[in-house]
């Protein structure tokens, strides 16, 4: 029996500020190890922030200069992967020997996209996954993924993938997760809805797999003073309500949903359990009947340009 003690974090962040979101991963970091945690799981756009309540300035046919220069702010708060903040995530895994899987906003050129950084315990960084599509108004600032990133990490504690937010409603996405023998899988998460932690356990039943599910708690105090206030100036008002969870391979909970409030949610996986799951439903082996129905998944990386050299060309 191979036992692994599992980590959701639910806290809150401060979005535009990834310096001071690493404060924060640092601190549920320890508490998640002090608890005997081997791997942490945090929210969805928990480095440089999720916006929700933000409209950038646009309406149809129109951007205007104050949402510009909102989005500029942004910017400015996403992070380089690999580069300085992921340094530091890698410190803070090597100090605590844990497996991270961070969900953060990616600069990358002039583009920014919702993404998942996975950190080994020594400090190294194993991989990224940028969410493959934005939802509703997230397509006005971040970018689309493609394939390259949909990879399941082997690793000592099993095998890892993240999916991300509404992405976990998308199953050719779940199926490319499954067939990679994905075990442990992990959705960052901006949603809060009951029906989201259905769907949890319904992807955990159906990949006979770990679902940890993490979500924000944040209330209005938590953004800056000049951020909008669709959710009203009361600074106790919810703008996120959390629902974290961790779910077994029957779609049993093993801890959460918690809403309302901060938490670190912790539960033992039973690896074994995977295989006495799938004893009877193998979504991607002897229930999947691929005479009927076949899916292909392309991994490779979309360059919007390609540079080639004529062999023998002169220097």
């Amino acid at each position: 029996m191979t036992i692994t003690r599992a980590a959701v974090v639910q806290a809150a962040t401060t979005p535009f500020d990834s310096a001071g979101a690493l404060d924060r991963v640092e601190h549920w970091t320890a508490e998640a190890a002090r608890q005997g945690a081997a791997l942490v799981v945090y929210p969805e756009g928990f480095v440089g922030g999720y916006p929700k309540g933000s409209h950038f300035g646009a309406v149809v046919g129109y951007r205007s200069p104050e949402g510009r220069d909102e989005y500029l702010r942004y910017f400015k708060g996403a992070i380089e992967i690999p580069g300085p903040a992921t340094g530091r995530l890698g410190s803070i895994a090597r100090e605590h020997g844990v497996f991270m899987v961070v969900g953060a906003i990616e600069r990358a050129g002039s583009t920014l996209y919702c993404t998942a950084i996975y950190v080994a315990p020594d400090g190294s960084l194993l991989g990224k996954r940028r969410k493959l599509m934005p939802t509703a108004a997230e397509r006005l600032v971040w970018g689309f993924g493609d394939g390259s990133t949909m990879n399941v990490h082997h690793t000592e504690i099993g095998r890892v993938g993240a999916v991300l937010c509404w992405e976990n409603l998308m199953p050719a996405a779940r199926m490319a997760m499954y067939q990679q023998g994905i075990e442990i899988y992990c959705a960052p998460t901006a949603v809060g809805l009951e029906a989201h932690h259905a769907t949890m356990r319904h992807i955990a039943q159906e990949g006979r797999c770990f679902v940890l599910a993490a979500n924000q708690v944040m209330r209005v105090r938590d953004f800056p003073d000049d951020h909008p206030r669709p959710f009203g100036d009361d600074p106790d008002t919810l703008v996120s309500n959390g629902g974290s969870s961790i779910i077994g391979p029957l779609g049993d909970v093993l801890a959460g949903p918690v809403y309302d409030e901060e938490a670190v949610l912790v539960a033992d996986l039973d690896m074994d359990d995977i295989v006495r799951a799938k004893y009877d439903f193998d979504v991607v082996g002897h229930y999947s009947r691929p005479d009927v129905f076949r899916l292909l998944v392309d991994t490779s990386p979309k360059a919007p340009v390609s540079f080639t050299a004529e062999a023998g060309g002169s220097a």
